[in-house]
């Protein structure tokens, strides 16, 4: 262990909480373990981890938390006993939750004492410990930069704001992207494989296409702060009408439309707001009010 490295309390050890308390002890910090099953913490404690066998000892143990448990009410289960010993310490939740959620741990923390970041994890365990993958705080920014070194461990840690439940509503913005590319993609794939071709030879070429996505996207991003959509490159009008091919041969190939049916009647409810004539990125005007088609 180095002793110029804090040392770091690790609570839960699933699949994600043992990847970080792992990655931790590989860059030499002094890391304490505590989970329910304390079985679970035997690969650690061979690898140099100190078991801790309560909440309460494990909290003691180190300047800085890291909380990583099922949800949100597990969370309060581990360290409502524990609260006497936060005073003084910086909780880090990287424990999936909402943002009204992390609101509530954020005041709880506070009224023990303890400095409050809320985390997002964006990546699957064989991904902690890459500086390539985000790890997106919000909360107390003193504490953020007084953690950053050991944040920095765990991935590329990115600050979202003060408001404690930012990095929860990105995680969750970001998930919904990520969900509607991997579907999208999927789609295409039934699509294209409908005429036998691979999914093999179809992603490269998707891929590829993404690139293009994502310039519409920094395209679209000012328009949208703006709240003003020239439609010089193709307007809602256009984009219906080349919905309308998808959805066309999609049915002729027995593949399924619930899909590219639900953004026709995204574009749809635009147009019907008055924004034909206008750039795609105003559909989310219509996105922005549930229901709403004016």
């Amino acid at each position: 262990m180095r002793s110029d490295l804090p040392s770091v309390t690790v609570l839960g050890l699933g699949s994600m909480g043992s990847a970080l308390a792992a990655v931790l002890l590989e860059r030499g910090h002094e890391t304490t373990v505590w989970n329910r099953s304390a079985d679970k913490a035997r690969p650690l404690v061979e690898r140099g981890a100190r078991l801790a066998a309560t909440p309460e000892e494990a909290v003691a143990a180190s300047p800085v938390v890291i909380a990583c448990v099922l949800d949100h009410a597990a969370l309060r289960a581990v360290l409502d006993p524990a609260a006497g010993a936060l005073a003084g310490k910086t909780l880090v939740n990287l424990t999936s939750c909402s943002p009204e959620q992390a609101g509530e741990a954020d005041a709880w923390a506070g009224s023990h004492g303890a400095d409050y970041l809320d985390g997002a994890i964006m990546t699957t365990p064989p991904g902690v410990g890459s500086p390539e993958m985000m790890f997106l705080y919000s909360g107390s920014r003193a504490a953020f930069e007084a953690h950053r070194p050991t944040l920095a461990s765990l991935g590329d840690p990115l600050y979202m704001g003060a408001e404690p439940g930012l990095a929860s509503l990105y995680d969750a913005a970001l998930l919904g992207l990520m969900w509607s590319t991997l579907t999208g993609g999927l789609h295409g794939t039934a699509l294209v494989g409908a005429e036998k071709t691979p999914a093999t030879a179809f992603t490269p070429v998707a891929i590829r296409w993404l690139t293009a996505v994502a310039g519409f996207m920094t395209t679209y991003a000012p328009q949208v702060d703006a709240g003003f959509y020239p439609g010089d490159d193709a307007t809602v009008d256009v984009q219906i009408a080349a919905v309308d091919h998808l959805i066309h041969a999609a049915e002729a190939r027995g593949v399924d439309n619930a899909l590219p049916e639900l953004l026709k009647s995204a574009m749809e409810r635009a147009r019907a707001a008055g924004h034909g004539s206008d750039s795609y990125a105003s559909v989310i005007e219509v996105l922005k009010k549930r229901g709403s088609t004016a």
